[in-house]
């Protein structure tokens, strides 16, 4: 069902050079430097319950399509927000998702699924209502095999390294479980203190005594607070963390005097920021956060540009992340020109900015990032995760930035099944990308082999500590 030249250039030389660059790449290690599997799954490892549970439930690519088309979340056992009754059976909710696999062409959603069928199952023909049963009793038999565990998957897609991501307030046990069981993966957590950092957070005012709490810092007073976040950055790094994460409506960036930051906290503990405020109290906390990262060695990625829960009915009935989140554009020239002011000449600081604003590449963030040694830009992410947002990024941002102010491929998904397949199309799309240049006579082809190594694994690896 897998064409072997899926994603290469049609046209015949280029498809030859992507070809032979591909048959270097394929077989390197994943390092998966930020994600969002359950550290749970590794320490446990503990055989996956369903296909359903696997592919369907934890995946908004899925539930957000099917949905759009009328499927209620419900009846895809999407839990509800006030315990109200969802479907539980999993068969039920997967011959719903075979019925509606057709919506999925063109995306690559289909060719993640696919090749994790493929590869994982032995599955080569493509799911549809009359073979639903089937399937999901050959995926079922097959998960409840030590081949299919947690661990044997991440041996099998040859996984080097993998990012989960926890709140600041996470006690890292399963990454302790992890560390103390032997085994030889490595799992590491990142420090993503959203809940405790942005005021408009549900839960903001009890998060913040629970960081206090903690610490025994006094989190609200401006001292204690930063004092709180240098401890627990230090114990997720005792866990073995290399990167922090802030996943920020906007690219903003703030860079106050004392009395000034004081002062705005005062606002944010007290509950009386207006929005504006915790706008410049998120855009504060990043230039605060980057000057933790030049002591303790951190890397700091920023993902703004998302309207998040743009729905709120779906938010009040499921739930934040529920697949209703939105791009914006951004301002990242002035947005971003006090965090640079404070700390982009920095060289042993990495900051990682992402978009999802397609139109800064060019215009914005691949000049910034040829500019301050601080700043790498993160790869197509998203919702432009897919082949022509991967090659639009290396056309939009090769011109200015380079290959080495990018920061190589992450995958950024729930769906643990997915990775092997995100990260073959990230590769097939970057040799293809090569291909162009060599067959343009812009590239040598020994350089085209160094560089597909490069994005493939060597720039995430250096970029974040991995």
């Amino acid at each position: 069902m897998l064409h072997p030249d899926r994603l290469f250039p049609a046209e015949p030389q280029q498809r030859a050079i992507a070809r032979e660059l591909f048959a270097e790449v394929k077989g390197l290690p994943i390092v998966s430097p930020h994600g969002h599997t359950d550290p749970a799954w590794y320490a446990l490892d503990a055989p996956f319950s369903d296909p359903a549970s696997l592919f369907v439930k934890p995946d908004h690519y899925v539930f957000r399509m099917l949905y759009s088309q009328g499927v209620a979340l419900e009846d895809l056992g999407v839990a509800r927000v006030d315990g109200g009754p969802v479907e539980t059976d999993p068969r039920q909710i997967w011959r719903r998702f075979a019925a509606h696999w057709y919506l999925f062409r063109g995306t690559p959603t289909r060719l993640w699924f696919e090749q994790a069928l493929e590869d994982v199952f032995g599955i080569d023909e493509r799911l549809c209502p009359d073979n639903a049963d089937r399937l999901f009793d050959c995926i079922a038999d097959a998960l409840v095999t030590p081949a299919c565990r947690p661990r044997a998957i991440y041996e099998r897609f040859n996984i080097k390294a993998i990012s989960t991501t926890d709140g600041a307030l996470d006690d890292l046990a399963h990454h302790q479980t992890i560390r103390a069981s032997g085994w030889h993966g490595r799992v590491v957590p990142c420090y993503r203190p959203d809940a405790v950092v942005d005021p408009e957070f549900a839960g903001f005012q009890d998060q913040l005594d629970h960081l206090g709490e903690m610490t025994g810092e006094d989190a609200r007073s401006w001292s204690g607070y930063l004092a709180a976040h240098r401890q627990r950055r230090a114990y997720f790094i005792a866990n073995g963390a290399t990167a922090s994460d802030h996943g920020h409506a906007t690219a903003r960036t703030m860079n106050l005097d004392r009395a000034a930051a004081e002062a705005l906290f005062r606002k944010v503990a007290g509950g009386a920021a207006s929005a504006d405020d915790a706008d410049a109290f998120r855009g504060q906390m990043i230039t605060e956060f980057a000057r933790m990262s030049l002591d303790d060695g951190l890397v700091l990625q920023l993902h703004p540009g998302s309207m998040r829960n743009h729905s709120p009915q779906l938010l009040a009935r499921f739930g934040r992340d529920k697949g209703a989140d939105i791009p914006t554009p951004g301002d990242y020239v002035r947005a971003l020109k006090p965090l640079l002011d404070a700390v982009g000449h920095e060289r042993g600081l990495t900051i990682i900015v992402f978009t999802l604003d397609e139109s800064a590449y060019s215009r914005e963030l691949a000049p910034l990032a040829g500019v301050y040694p601080a700043l790498k830009l993160g790869p197509a992410w998203w919702f432009f995760d897919a082949p022509e947002g991967m090659r639009r990024f290396r056309e939009l941002t090769t011109e200015t930035a380079g290959f080495y102010n990018t920061v190589g491929f992450n995958d950024d998904t729930r769906a643990y099944l997915s990775i092997g397949a995100r990260h073959d199309m990230a590769r097939r799309c970057d040799c293809a990308f090569l291909s162009k240049l060599v067959s343009e006579h812009r590239l040598d082809i020994s350089e085209a082999h160094e560089v597909a190594a490069d994005l493939a694994l060597h720039l995430a690896e250096n970029a974040y500590r991995l």
